[in-house]
């Protein structure tokens, strides 16, 4: 199977249908790939033995999903665990701790901007510099909500959403919100994927604008974090 995801072609070698499914949107018929992945029998009995509740298809999807993140990294791109919304062509991420909010609160931009909203993706979309600019690309694994589209778009800002009893945004520093990026970006234990991996990071930092909204799950919270960022 060939998949077009991040503007990569991209073979997966999946034993499992459960791949071939989630990426349907994705299935391309282009065969010049850019990369091969296949996850190896002794990871897959592996993870299989770690978490025996689920399915194996679908532990070897996030597998497939992880030597594709690292693989990236060779071209200035990486996974963020966040929610992507595009208004305009211009796409908003909102990052946080999972349960504080995210797929709640791009709900609310859904409700406030109807069809002028995409969400791109709820969970783990992927991050790419592209002639030096960052875009953001919808991919198969967009959360149990399955929030997402095969779609991309410029950033135009990155938040760090955080609980709070009224809703308010202000900018932050790449310093204030270094340590909250690297938790939700994929670790591995390769020094030089680390590197690449840090490397892309601070590049982001440095020509993303970066926000903290803290915020109610009221509506209101949709015009305080627009009307700031946009």
């Amino acid at each position: 199977m060939f998949i077009k995801m991040a503007d990569f072609i991209i073979e997966i070698k999946n034993k499992y249908k459960y791949t071939e499914d989630i990426c349907k949107d994705y299935i391309t018929t282009e065969k010049k790939a850019n990369f091969s992945v296949e996850v190896p029998e002794t990871i897959m009995k592996k993870v299989i033995s770690e978490s025996p509740e689920y399915p194996d298809g679908y532990l070897e999807s996030l597998e497939i999903y992880r030597i594709v993140c690292r693989k990236i990294l060779d071209k200035d791109a990486m996974l963020m665990h966040c929610a992507a919304i595009a208004v305009d062509n211009k796409a908003y991420l909102f990052t946080a701790v999972s349960g504080t909010g995210k797929t709640t609160h791009i709900s609310l931009w859904l409700k406030k901007f109807g069809k002028k909203a995409t969400v791109i993706n709820g969970d783990k979309p992927i991050l790419r510099l592209v002639n030096g600019k960052f875009y953001v690309y919808g991919t198969p694994w967009c959360g149990k909500e399955n929030f997402g589209t095969n779609a991309s778009a410029p950033i135009q800002a990155i938040c760090i959403l955080e609980r709070d009893k009224h809703n308010h945004i202000e900018r932050i520093s790449p310093a204030d919100a270094i340590s909250t990026v690297i938790t939700q970006t994929l670790r591995t234990d390769d020094i030089n994927e680390m590197d690449k991996m840090l490397t892309l990071t601070d590049r982001l930092l440095n020509s993303v604008p970066f926000y903290r909204l803290g915020c109610n799950m009221e509506d209101d919270a949709a015009d305080v974090s627009y009307n700031a960022m946009k």
